[in-house]
């Protein structure tokens, strides 16, 4: 298996619903790390997972629509506790939606699979990853 990774930041406020969270279900603000690794089983006929810079373009538009927002705001949020495994799993769907919709150029039709992670410190993180549907 092969991989390519970018990585890029954003910066959020939320709360958490739930005794489970303690003090973190007062308002918060939280800057993630992100780490989006790109799989495939051959490299392709240029000889690359994918492209790398539009790799990142599509990266910093996801990451974009979460910068400097307060998710408890967010309609497609409400209800929901936007934990860092939460978001992994968040940002996986619409980097999967830009790959489907043609954004990261044609060679990413051959992409198997991404792998999300959100560091929240230098000691503490979180990741989703899954096979992208053909």
């Amino acid at each position: 298996m092969f991989s390519v990774c970018v990585r890029d930041h954003f910066m959020i406020a939320h709360s958490f619903t739930g005794n489970v969270f303690g003090p973190a279900q007062k308002m918060h603000g939280a800057t993630y790390v992100v780490d989006v690794e790109f799989r495939r089983q051959a490299l392709d006929a240029d000889g690359i997972v994918v492209d790398i810079g539009l790799a990142g373009e599509s990266l910093r538009r996801v990451l974009g629509a979460l910068n400097f927002r307060n998710l408890d705001e967010e309609p497609a949020f409400r209800g929901k506790n936007t934990t860092t495994e939460f978001l992994a799993f968040t940002i996986f769907e619409r980097i999967a939606a830009e790959i489907g919709a043609g954004s990261l150029g044609p060679n990413a039709s051959g992409l198997t699979a991404l792998k999300i992670t959100l560091h929240e410190s230098h000691v503490a993180w979180a990741a989703y990853e899954a096979p992208l549907r053909s």
